[in-house]
C-alpha cells in the first residue's frame, strides 16, 4: 500500500515535468545547480578527489574548473532523463544520432550476436532509442526497484523504442535463453562500474591506478561467442548528442583472457580524457585502490 500511495504521489510529478519543453527543464536545472553547487555542496569532494586521482598533472583551478562542468552536465543529465519518460521517437532521434549504424547491422548480417560495451559518459539514458538505428533486436538490462509500479514505468520507457529489458541479476539467464532459442541479439552492458571485491577476478589500471574490474562482458562474449563492440558517446552541444561504434573484436575467444576488458578500459580512457566534463564523477570510482591483492600489485 505504501508503494502504491508513493507512486501515485510522485509519478504525477515526475510525468509533468516530463512533458515541459528542454527549455524550461534547462532553466530549472541552472537554478537547481547554483543550489547542488554552491549551497548544498553535493559530493564535490568526491567528484574533486576523483578527478585529482585520475589527472595529477592538471592544476587545482584546471580541476576546479571541471568539476563545475561536471556539476552542471549531471543536472542537465537528471531532467534529460525525467524527460525520458514522454519522449518522443522524433524527438530522441533528432539530439540522439548514431555516425556508423553499419557497424552492428554488418555484424547482425554475419550472423553474430553483440556484446555493446560502454561507459556512464555523456547521456547513456538516451541510447533506449538505439533499436531505430540498427536491424538487430536489442536486449539491456535494468535495476530492479522496490517499488513495483515505479519498477513497471521505468521498464517501460527504457523499452519503448524496442529495447527488450531485464533484471540485471537475469543477464546470464536471459542470454542464455536467447542462444538455446537461435535468436540473435544485441546486449547493452556498461561496463566501468567498480564490482564488489568478493566477485572481482581481475585487478587493472584505468586512469592510471589499479582498480578492480568487470570482466563479465568479456566472459559472457567468449561463451556466447558474441562479437564485442564499444559505444561512445560524444555530447555536441547542450541537449545533443552522438554515438559511434568501435569493434574491439569479431571473435573473443581468440584473444587472451583480459585483453578484450583492456582495450575496452583504453577507449574508455581516451572518451574521459576528450570531454573529463562529461563522465560520471559523482560515484567513489576508485575506492578500492588501497586493496589491490598481491597477485595484481
Amino acid at each position: 500500500m505504501t508503494y502504491r500511495i508513493t507512486f501515485v504521489i510522485v509519478y504525477p510529478i515526475i510525468w509533468l515535468f516530463s512533458i515541459l519543453p528542454m527549455r524550461i527543464l534547462y532553466f530549472l536545472s541552472d537554478l537547481l545547480f547554483l543550489i547542488f553547487y554552491y549551497i548544498i555542496g553535493y559530493r564535490k569532494k568526491v567528484v574533486f578527489d576523483n578527478l585529482k586521482l585520475a589527472f595529477p598533472e592538471k592544476t587545482d583551478k584546471e580541476l576546479k574548473s571541471i568539476r563545475k562542468k561536471f556539476f552542471r552536465h549531471f543536472l542537465d543529465l537528471l531532467f534529460e532523463s525525467v524527460k525520458s519518460f514522454t519522449i518522443s521517437k522524433s524527438f530522441v532521434s533528432k539530439r540522439f544520432s548514431y555516425t556508423n549504424p553499419e557497424v552492428i547491422n554488418d555484424l547482425h548480417k554475419k550472423g553474430k550476436s553483440i556484446a555493446l560495451v560502454g561507459a556512464h559518459q555523456a547521456n547513456w539514458e538516451w541510447s533506449i532509442n538505439m533499436p531505430l538505428s540498427v536491424s538487430i533486436r536489442c536486449f539491456g538490462a535494468y535495476t530492479r526497484l522496490k517499488n513495483p509500479h515505479f519498477e513497471k514505468v521505468v521498464k517501460d520507457s527504457r523499452s519503448k523504442f524496442g529495447f527488450t529489458g531485464y533484471k540485471t541479476s537475469e543477464t546470464v539467464k536471459a542470454i542464455k535463453e536467447n542462444f538455446d532459442n537461435k535468436i540473435q541479439g544485441l546486449y547493452l552492458l556498461l561496463s566501468d562500474q567498480t564490482p564488489a571485491l568478493p566477485k572481482t577476478h581481475y585487478w587493472s589500471e584505468f586512469m592510471g591506478i589499479k582498480v578492480p574490474i568487470h570482466t563479465g562482458a568479456e566472459m559472457l562474449a567468449k561463451k556466447y561467442d558474441m562479437a564485442i563492440v564499444n559505444y561512445s558517446i560524444k555530447k555536441l552541444k547542450r541537449g545533443y548528442y552522438q554515438t559511434t561504434f568501435e569493434t574491439i573484436t569479431e571473435n573473443p575467444k581468440e584473444l587472451k583472457n583480459y585483453e578484450v576488458t583492456d582495450q575496452f578500459l583504453r577507449i574508455t580512457e581516451r572518451n574521459i580524457k576528450e570531454q573529463p566534463e562529461f563522465y560520471l564523477w559523482s560515484h567513489k570510482r576508485f575506492k578500492h585502490r588501497d586493496k589491490v591483492p598481491k597477485e595484481w600489485q
